[in-house]
C-alpha cells in the first residue's frame, strides 16, 4: 500500500466506493449560542468547476485551527458540492463526512452520486474532506522517521519500551511538519468545522449523512449543536463510551463475526471457490506461514506478507461484502489460481518519497488508548483472542493502538448527552465487522428517546444503498423527516454476483 493506513481509514470500502470550543464533553449541550466565528455566512465559499470533475463544484473554507482564538490561525477546508438536480425543489444541502479517519469527502465527490436520485432532486451534495485529512492541512510526518515504525504487535515489555521511545520521535515529527493543526485535531473541533460549513452553505440547519468514524463528528456537533439539526444519519457509528480493551474486544467479536459469516456463506453456495473445503483450517494454515515469513502475495516476492497484514483480509473483502471474492483470494493464496480482480496486498508498509500521512493522529485525539505497560497490553490482547477465535482481533484498531502510547487525548470518551428536538437516525447492519452492531445500539442508547435505531439484518459496513427497504426508509427521513419506527429492520438480501 502507498502508506500505512489507519485502521478505521479502510472501515468505509462499501460506502466510499460510492461516495471556541471546549475539549470537555461537559459543555456539549451549550447548543444555543452565536454563529461559528469564521463561518464566512452565506456566500463564505466561492464555488468553481472542479478541475477532476467540471459537473462538480469545488471550494474551500476557512476556519480556525483553535476554535477558542476565532481570529487566530485558520486551516482552509477543502468543499466539493453536486447541486440539487431540481432547484424548484431543493431542501438545502446534505453535508456528508466519509469516516476513516482519513478519507477524503471531495475526492468522494468525483465517483458516480452514492444517493439516490431522490436525494439528488431535493439536495445539494456536499462533501468535505475534514482537518488533518487530504486537502484540509493533512497530517503530515517525515518518512524516514515513519519507516522506522516497530512491528504494529507487541510480545514483550521491551516492545512496549521501544514504541514509547519511538512515538516521542514521531508525533515530535509529525506536529513540527504539519503545524498548530496536529494539536486540534479531534472530532470537537471537526463538529464545529460543521456547524461552520452549514453556515457558509446558508442552511438554518444541518442536514447531515455520516458514516462510520464521520458518525463521531455528528455525535459531537448533536452534543455541541443540539438546536441546529434538521436530519441527521449516523450510518455504522462509532461508540465514544468504550475504554481501550473494551474498544478492542469489541472490534475483534465483529471481525470474528464477519469471518463466521463468510465461512457460512462457503459452506452453503457451491459458487464459492472453497465450497466444500475445511475454511477455518485453511485460515489458520495461512496465518501460521506468515508467522513464519513464508507467505508471498502472488506476484509480489521482495517482502513476505505478515499475519498481521493477512488479518485485513478478514476486515475489508467483509465490509461490502465480498465473499467469492475473499474465497478467491484465500484459495489463491494456498497456491490457486490468481483471480483476475486480485486485490494488491493487504495492511500497511513502509512508504516511499519523503513524507507519509498519519491520520492515525486523529483516533488517538479522540480515544484514549493508552496503556500502563505491556502487562495490560496482553490482558487486552487476550481478550481479543477469546472473542475471535480464528481473527485473534482485528488488525485495525489494534494496529492503531501502540501509535497512539504517549499521544495527547483532548476528546476523552464519554457518554453521549443530547438535548435537541429534532430526531436522528442511527442505521447499522447486524454483521459489521468494523463498527460492531452494539456500538450503534449503544449510541441510540445515549442519544435518547430521539434516536431511532434502524437495522439492516444483513451484512456490510454503512448500510444506504444496500436494499431497497433501506434506501426508502432512510430517504424518507432524509426528504420528508419521516422516521422509522422505533425497531424497524430490513431483511437480509445476499448479493455475491
Amino acid at each position: 500500500m502507498p502508506r500505512r493506513t489507519s485502521p478505521l481509514a479502510l472501515v468505509l470500502v462499501a460506502m466510499a466506493t460510492l461516495l471556541a470550543a471546549t475539549t470537555s464533553c461537559g459543555a456539549g449541550g451549550t447548543g444555543t449560542g452565536e454563529e461559528a466565528p469564521g463561518a464566512g455566512g452565506k456566500g463564505g465559499i466561492t464555488w468553481e468547476p472542479c478541475e477532476e470533475e467540471p459537473a462538480v463544484e469545488c471550494g474551500r473554507l476557512a476556519v480556525p485551527i483553535d476554535w477558542s482564538k476565532p481570529d487566530g490561525p485558520k486551516v482552509d477546508l477543502a468543499l466539493a458540492r453536486r447541486k440539487a438536480t431540481d432547484p424548484s425543489a431543493r431542501i438545502g444541502s446534505l453535508l456528508i463526512n466519509p469516516g476513516g479517519p482519513g478519507n477524503s469527502g471531495v475526492n468522494g465527490m468525483f465517483r458516480p452520486a452514492g444517493f439516490s436520485a431522490e436525494v439528488q432532486r431535493h439536495f445539494d451534495i456536499v462533501g468535505y474532506d475534514p482537518r488533518g485529512v487530504a486537502r484540509s492541512g493533512s497530517v503530515t510526518c517525515s518518512a524516514s522517521v515513519y519507516n522506522e515504525m516497530p512491528s504494529p504487535i507487541m510480545t514483550s515489555q521491551d516492545d512496549y519500551d521501544k514504541w514509547i521511545s519511538f512515538n516521542k520521535r514521531l508525533h515530535a515529527d509529525c506536529r513540527k511538519r504539519t503545524g498548530p493543526l496536529y494539536d486540534h485535531l479531534d472530532s470537537l473541533n471537526v463538529a464545529r468545522d460543521m456547524d461552520a460549513i452549514r453556515a457558509a452553505l446558508g442552511d438554518d440547519k444541518l442536514t447531515s449523512y455520516g458514516v462510520s468514524y464521520g458518525t463521531l463528528a455528528q455525535q459531537m456537533y448533536a452534543e455541541l449543536f443540539p438546536d441546529r439539526i434538521r436530519a441527521m444519519v449516523l450510518d455504522g457509528s462509532m461508540d465514544h463510551s468504550l475504554d481501550a480493551k473494551a474498544f478492542q474486544v469489541s472490534e475483534a467479536a465483529a471481525v470474528q463475526d464477519g469471518f463466521d459469516e463468510f465461512v457460512a456463506w462457503c459452506e452453503r453456495d457451491t459458487g464459492c471457490v472453497l465450497h466444500g473445503r475445511d475454511v477455518r483450517a485453511l485460515w489458520q494454515g495461512l496465518l501460521e506461514k506468515a508467522s513464519r515469513g513464508e507467505l508471498y502475495w502472488p506476484g509480489v516476492t521482495g517482502r513476505p506478507v505478515s499475519a498481521h497484514n493477512l488479518r485485513w483480509l478478514g476486515v475489508i473483502l467483509n465490509e461490502a461484502p465480498d465473499w467469492r471474492l475473499e474465497a478467491q483470494v484465500l484459495n489463491a493464496l494456498d497456491g490457486g489460481p490468481v483471480p483476475d480482480n486480485m486485490p494488491g496486498p493487504p495492511g500497511n508498509g513502509p512508504v516511499s518519497g519523503n513524507t507519509a500521512e498519519l491520520p492515525t493522529a486523529i483516533l488517538c485525539s479522540d480515544f484514549d488508548l493508552s496503556l500502563r505497560d505491556y502487562d495490560e497490553y496482553a490482558d487486552v490482547m487476550s481478550g481479543a483472542g477469546a472473542a475471535a477465535p480464528d481473527m485473534r482481533y482485528n488488525p485495525m484498531p489494534m494496529g492503531d493502538m501502540p501509535i497512539c502510547q504517549g499521544h495527547p487525548v483532548t476528546n476523552p470518551q464519554h457518554r453521549l448527552e443530547y438535548k435537541g428536538s429534532a430526531p436522528l437516525l442511527v442505521s447499522t447492519s447486524m454483521h459489521d465487522p468494523s463498527t460492531p452492531y452494539e456500538w450503534s445500539a449503544n449510541v441510540a442508547e445515549q442519544l435518547g428517546s430521539k434516536a431511532t435505531l434502524f437495522t439492516y439484518e444483513g451484512w456490510g459496513h454503512g448500510i444506504y444503498g444496500k436494499t431497497p427497504c433501506i434506501t426508502t426508509a432512510m430517504d424518507g427521513y432524509l426528504i420528508s423527516l419521516t422516521v422509522p419506527a422505533q425497531g424497524t429492520r430490513c431483511p437480509a438480501e445476499e448479493r455475491q454476483d
